[in-house]
């Protein structure tokens, strides 16, 4: 089995003291340039998508880390020119914002991407992100999630509000569209009543890819009912299998690991990395941290594929560009020899390379 892999490229790197490292250009972090550099660093590796967080609110981690954000889906679509193959994979949340703009933002980054887009489905809990818009206090997190739930399924019928063959261009008669095949969505739901159509025609690949992250059971209930991937957060190959047993009974999404990746030589040489970037700013490693070389990795990742526990992960690199160069250059190959990774991009759609074909549309007659 092949894997699917996908990588973070957030700010310097997962560990809080990476913005300090030499090669990290902090001073360029929010650089178009900088992004750029790191996506087709990542499409060398043929890796299946980069993504890039998001929130309403700084990063909660303290002073000494980096703080403030760049718009994901905005950022990607500078990226999205300058790439061909690999997926672009931006957090967009569901709270204080529309499904109608979600719906539009993420179909145009379809249309510039010629079919590389996804969506990272999230949430928003504090009542700092409630402040901004001053429409109301935070819900329950049960609502939340509800609300997400309902909105990626606004989305979806929005995506397919226009035919595939709605516009239809026909100089002689002046009729460039179609209308009986542009249809209202009438959406009644609890938190979003939209009645459609989108602005937007149905974008290359019908339905961006939509990633859910599993943080918790509200997440992977989301991720089951409605994600194409869910990325989980598990420490071992026990809580793997426990959360693939979940997903399977009632899923046939993808199932991505977080895993945090910090890469050396030897082992010995990537746990020095680990205590002198310690000693500089302690750090909170995720669910599963890996800190090893790049034939420590394939090993692991063997061995999760063998187990069928999941079917890749998302690689959150210790230090940027450090880390992503490493992995392309000495993990990306190495799996290839086990046949456990592509030697070429089969698709040029981020579904195609997900083996998900272009979806019927749901208003289309069958």
């Amino acid at each position: 089995m092949t894997l699917h892999i996908g990588i973070s490229l957030d700010g310097a790197g997962q560990h809080p003291a990476a913005w300090r490292e030499p090669d990290a250009n902090a001073a360029n972090l929010f650089g178009a340039d900088r992004l750029v550099a790191l996506a087709c660093e990542a499409e060398r590796g043929l890796l299946d998508f980069v993504t890039l967080s998001d929130s309403f609110d700084l990063q909660r981690d303290g002073e000494a880390h980096v703080r403030g954000r760049l718009d994901a889906l905005l950022a990607l679509a500078r990226v999205a020119p300058v790439t061909t193959s690999i997926g672009l994979v931006p957090t967009v949340t569901t709270t204080h914002t529309e499904p109608f703009h979600v719906s539009k933002n993420i179909a145009t980054l379809d249309f510039v991407s010629l079919g590389r887009a996804g969506w990272m489905v999230d949430i928003s809990i504090t009542e700092a992100e409630a402040r901004h818009f001053g429409r109301r206090s935070p819900a329950p997190l049960d609502d939340l999630y509800a609300e997400a739930a309902e909105a990626i399924d606004v989305v979806g019928q929005l995506w397919d509000s226009w035919e595939d063959d709605a516009v239809i261009r026909d100089v002689p008669t002046g009729r460039y569209l179609d209308r009986d095949k542009v249809h209202y969505t009438n959406f009644e739901g609890r938190f979003f009543s939209v009645r459609g159509p989108s602005i937007t025609p149905r974008s290359p690949q019908g339905q961006a890819l939509v990633v859910v992250e599993a943080r918790d059971q509200h997440g992977l209930g989301l991720g089951i009912a409605h994600a194409d991937v869910i990325v989980v957060h598990v420490a071992d190959l026990d809580a793997a299998l426990a959360v693939r047993e979940q997903v399977r009974a009632v899923s046939d999404a993808t199932v991505l690991a977080s895993i945090d990746v910090l890469l050396g030589e030897t082992t010995a040489a990537a746990m020095a990395t680990r205590a002198r970037l310690d000693g500089v700013a302690a750090s909170s490693p995720g669910a599963l941290d890996f800190v090893g070389t790049a034939q420590d990795f394939v090993d692991l990742a063997a061995a999760w594929s063998a187990a069928g526990v999941v079917d890749g992960f998302l690689v959150r690199p210790a230090l940027t560009p450090h880390t992503i160069t490493q992995f392309v250059d000495t993990v990306v190959p190495a799996l290839q020899t086990r046949g456990l990774f592509r030697t070429a991009y089969e698709s040029p759609t981020l579904r195609g390379l997900f083996g998900l074909g272009r979806p019927a549309n749901q208003f289309a007659p069958a």
